[in-house]
């Protein structure tokens, strides 16, 4: 069907966009195929593009093989929008180690590891801190947990609200000296710590 002139400007102005994590797709799984054709059915018609938490890496695993979501999606938000993808393209990328400077960012690191080694929790695994470019995600059970174990950590994080008195502790801590910095805790199992920019300890994705 070939495409008007005002359908062509109405897909310049309109942008659909999606959040990837929980709506795209459960939790770091793959996209439904269904969900994948409908969203290049809609594409026909309007822009769209994709914002998520985890790094560009990631969402292309979980949106498509290799580089295809660049293709498939015209805006590419990584990371909380600290790196963004415009038609293909790498259109910025924000980095928590400028925003924060060195020694700001070695503390918040240190005192997150500190913190995270006082607790007590039925499992550990590994990599609880995971350095991003415009992010820096914390997680007390380690992201190299399995699917099982994160949504069993999820459950029991709910009456002590580990992740939450742990945000609000770095939030405490970290000050002062950076009051638009955000703590948030995210999906499942984990922190993130962006700033005004966007950085943000955005947890297990």
């Amino acid at each position: 069907m070939a495409v008007t002139a005002e359908g062509a400007r109405r897909k310049e102005r309109v942008l659909c966009l999606f959040d990837v994590d929980g709506t795209l797709t459960p939790a770091r799984q793959k996209i439904d195929p269904e969900v994948a054709a409908f969203l290049q059915k809609l594409r026909s018609r309007v822009q769209i593009g994709v914002v998520g938490g985890s790094d560009y890496s990631k969402i292309a695993e979980q949106l498509g093989e290799g580089d295809e979501v660049i293709e498939k999606f015209d805006y590419v938000f990584a990371e909380n929008g600290t790196v963004q993808y415009k038609h293909g393209r790498l259109l910025s990328k924000q980095t928590i180690q400028n925003h924060l400077g060195e020694e700001l960012l070695q503390d918040l690191i240190n005192f997150c590891l500190r913190y995270m080694a006082l607790l007590r929790l039925p499992k550990k695994r590994g990599t609880f801190i995971e350095f991003r470019n415009g992010m820096l995600n914390i997680s007390p059970i380690g992201r190299s947990c399995t699917l099982e174990e994160r949504i069993e950590f999820s459950e029991l994080d709910k009456p002590p609200q580990t992740l939450r008195t742990g945000s609000k502790d770095i939030e405490a801590r970290k000050h002062v000296n950076q009051p638009e910095d955000t703590v948030l805790v995210s999906a499942q199992a984990g922190l993130g710590m962006w700033g005004c920019l966007v950085t943000s300890l955005v947890p297990w994705r």
